[in-house]
């Protein structure tokens, strides 16, 4: 094929940075093929960044927060893609496929296990970074907005808030994450009980496919669209933007934080939480936390924070009615907006000028392992007792308990991939943050928290044992050799889908049967006869290896 005048000089470029970077002859290759499927006007010197390199390297680190993975043992990609619009992610998923090279898509780096910037597995594979898609176009008339993938939570409230003081958007409360993989996993928020999961608020999406196409949610079809919210975007495709539904926010919002200890009745308090917290009013957010802090009491306490949409005396009247043993007070309450409650949330004071919310680079980087539950039936008093004994002897670490109810329980399971819905009490996080790098300190840390997850197994949900797909945990995944194989999929599937499993699965197969958008707990192709739809179906045959691999080219 001919190159025109305009890709010869792209080209020419492209052989200079390779002559600068690497003689690697997959360079040569996947490059020229990146000239070829690209418009004319791309900017190469901006979209590839090759080894070796201070670009690359500061981009590869600059959104990895679990230091776990940041170590110079674990492998790096090949070369990072930085796409500055739809076009350059077509051009990069084609030439990926042509070339059998295995594609990483990462939007914030907050994933638990790291798996949007490494592998296990390949020792050879591309990162496409998403930070430079982060336009926002916020619609207060038709209650919309428009969100690329790679902006963050912040960003999104801030845009919100700058246009109006009656809308917000249920998501989470870390400013840093970005809203690819947050709505693409589900995204639980304080406003949860009132409407439901930042998923559960996706009214259509842009997604390149395997074969480079640019989807809308017409044209993806309802199956597909339907699996990308809460079912783990990047199994199907690189989910370029989102359209989400803005909701009514008062102009008033109230929450508290109140510290208990062990001497002030926590582990009543505990026991009397799970049994009002998910049949208080929907505008009532309670969580609690258990959690060690510096210089406190024996070092753990019991934080209880809450928010509720409208004024301290109705709180309080809600507060008082259902759990008066709480002892909440006027005093301890504090008045304001929900954007300032975005940034409360977030740990900042309340004095801080909302642009904070712009500012991707104030999450810290930290060693940290993350694990989940859901508990389905009270806590005895007894398992609290043995919940705060592991915490007085870890000295670090912190479970934090989400209350569902509301909204959450009037949403079928079926209705999105999360599955958690009606019958679950409340979720647990169980997470371990640490920054000594030493080898004896990060086993130590782990065997606490896989210590404590071992534990708390009679107290919350079985078959399966449910999990939730954005506190990622490849424990789940792993036999007895320690390796995650294509047949263990169904186990750690059902955790965090149950039931809608095995539709992911098929419209995994439908979308993507060779499994090019691989990871190490991506969903698998489950191939259905289309002609005889409801008769025999089967797992494609990939089993005998670790992971997939294509080997032929398109």
């Amino acid at each position: 094929m001919a190159l025109s005048s305009a890709n010869l000089t792209l080209y020419c470029l492209l052989c200079l940075l390779i002559s600068l970077a690497s003689s690697h002859p997959v360079y040569e290759r996947f490059l020229r093929c990146l000239s070829i499927h690209s418009p004319p006007s791309t900017n190469f010197s901006q979209l590839i960044y090759l080894p070796n390199t201070g670009s690359y390297s500061s981009l590869l680190r600059s959104s990895i927060q679990n230091l776990r993975f940041a170590s110079p043992t674990i492998p790096k990609p090949l070369l990072i893609l930085e796409p500055a619009d739809e076009s350059q992610i077509q051009a990069s998923v084609i030439c990926c496929r042509n070339h059998s090279l295995p594609m990483r898509v990462r939007s914030g780096g907050h994933d638990y296990e790291g798996l949007s910037y490494r592998s296990d597995h390949d020792s050879r594979f591309i990162l496409l970074d998403l930070t430079r898609l982060r336009s926002i176009s916020v619609d207060t008339e038709h209650g919309v907005a428009w969100v690329q993938s790679g902006a963050t939570l912040g960003e999104l409230y801030y845009r919100i808030a700058e246009k109006s003081s009656y809308h917000g958007f249920p998501a989470g409360i870390c400013p840093t994450v970005c809203v690819g993989g947050h709505l693409s996993g589900g995204g639980l928020g304080p406003l949860i009980r009132k409407y439901g999961l930042a998923a559960d608020n996706v009214l259509d999406a842009t997604l390149v496919d395997v074969n480079g196409r640019l989807l809308d949610r017409e044209s993806m079809g309802e199956d597909l669209f339907w699996a990308i919210r809460g079912g783990g975007g990047a199994s199907f495709g690189i989910i370029v933007s989102w359209k989400v539904r803005l909701v009514p926010v008062p102009p008033t919002f109230t929450i508290f934080t109140l510290h208990r200890t062990l001497e002030q009745g926590a582990i009543e308090l505990l026991n009397k939480w799970q049994y009002v917290a998910h049949k208080l009013h929907e505008d009532l957010y309670l969580k609690v936390d258990i959690q060690h802090v510096e210089g406190g009491e024996n070092g753990v306490v019991a934080v209880f924070e809450s928010l509720f949409l409208g004024g301290c005396a109705e709180l309080l009247q809600h507060i008082g009615k259902s759990f008066p043993e709480l002892e909440v007070k006027r005093n301890d309450c504090r008045e304001m907006t929900w954007i300032q409650s975005a940034l409360y949330f977030a740990g900042y004071h309340s004095e801080v000028p909302m642009e904070i919310l712009l500012d991707r680079s104030l999450q810290p980087k930290e060693f940290n392992k993350g694990k989940s539950d859901y508990a389905r039936e009270p806590i005895p008093l007894s398992g609290w007792e043995g919940i705060w004994r592991r915490f007085l002897e870890q000295g670090a670490g912190s479970m934090v308990m989400v209350p569902y109810g509301g909204r959450m329980g009037e949403i079928l399971e079926a209705e999105i991939p999360f599955p958690h819905r009606q019958g679950n009490l409340f979720s647990i996080q169980y997470l371990v943050r640490w920054n000594d790098s030493g080898a004896s300190a990060s086993e130590k840390h782990l065997a606490w928290v896989r210590r404590t997850y071992r534990y708390m197994s009679p107290y919350v949900s079985k078959h399966p044992r449910a999990a939730y797909l954005n506190y990622r945990d490849l424990d789940l995944g792993k036999n007895e050799e320690g390796n995650t194989s294509y047949l263990m999929a169904k186990v750690w599937g059902r955790k965090y889908f149950k039931n809608n499993f095995k539709r992911l699965a098929i419209v995994k197969g439908e979308v993507d049967p060779e499994d090019f958008f691989w990871s190490e707990q991506s969903i698998p192709p489950l191939v259905v006869d289309k002609e005889r739809r409801s008769g025999q179906i089967g797992f494609k045959d990939l089993i005998s290896k670790p992971k997939p691999l294509i080997k032929h080219f398109l």
